[in-house]
């Protein structure tokens, strides 16, 4: 844990549990990670990782733990809460909005997510828009992208928030292997900057490009957290991915 002089964690989680009704699908969960890591956390369906996402970005509450983001108590702040203090997520499934144009889209993030006036938002999301090579598309109604571009506009749209914690979820699904490379390398380029980044993910090697640190959860744990490599390959680790990613 962090010793507090300066140097808190971005994010800690202390003793994280939720259920619903009997299923417990988070079971004391703690952990903790340094400004700037890129930390990314897999498991089986089932394993507990998208409530877990949930319970750090805001959208769901614990049943008991703590959630400290730069060293402040926000277990019971709201989703838009914690984005106002620096936590950008993107979902699953793009949510962009599908009439507004993905300059608009960037807008509404940066103005209603982040607070921003409309005349720091505007040039900060023109560079969001080349940085991610969608400058091309910004008057394109977002709903007409394609899966490549609307992920990219989720990444663009967490990053108008300017957020110093990114929360990724599952953000490969879908690719082919050239828009994961893609996407692999845009995600680069934000940790090369100093944002920390919490990913989620089932396309493994998509993540251990990207990742300093791998965290495998199963049945609502953590049962190994370390080095990507040597975290992935521990026995344990591979006979619950046998017959999954082999």
């Amino acid at each position: 844990m962090g010793s507090g002089h300066g140097m808190a964690d971005i994010l800690a989680i202390e003793g994280l549990r939720k259920a619903f009704g009997s299923l417990v699908v988070t079971s004391d969960v703690s952990l903790s990670m340094p400004e700037g890591q890129a930390l990314g956390i897999i498991g089986p369906n089932g394993a507990g990782k998208t409530t877990l996402f949930n319970l750090i970005s805001g959208a769901l509450m614990p049943d008991s733990g703590r959630i400290l983001f730069a060293g402040r108590d926000m277990t019971r702040t709201p989703a838009a809460g914690r984005i106002r203090a620096g936590m950008g997520r993107s979902f699953q499934i793009p949510r962009p909005f599908s009439g507004l144009s993905v300059y608009e889209n960037l807008l509404v993030a940066a103005e209603f997510g982040a607070g921003e006036r409309e005349a720091e938002a505007r040039p900060h999301c023109r560079e969001i828009l080349a940085e991610l090579s969608l400058a091309p598309l910004a008057n394109a109604p977002a709903g007409s992208l394609r899966l490549l571009d609307r992920k990219r506009l989720e990444l663009a749209r967490a990053l108008a928030t300017r957020p110093r914690l990114l929360l990724l979820d599952e953000i490969a699904g879908g690719l082919t292997e050239p828009e994961t490379a893609d996407l692999v390398e845009a995600i680069n380029r934000l940790r090369s900057r100093g944002v920390a980044i919490v990913w989620i993910e089932h396309v493994v090697h998509a993540l251990m490009s990207v990742v300093d640190r791998l965290v495998v959860m199963d049945f609502g744990r953590i049962i190994a957290d370390g080095p990507p490599e040597p975290t992935f390959n521990a026995p344990l680790v591979q006979k619950i991915y046998m017959g999954i990613e082999a």
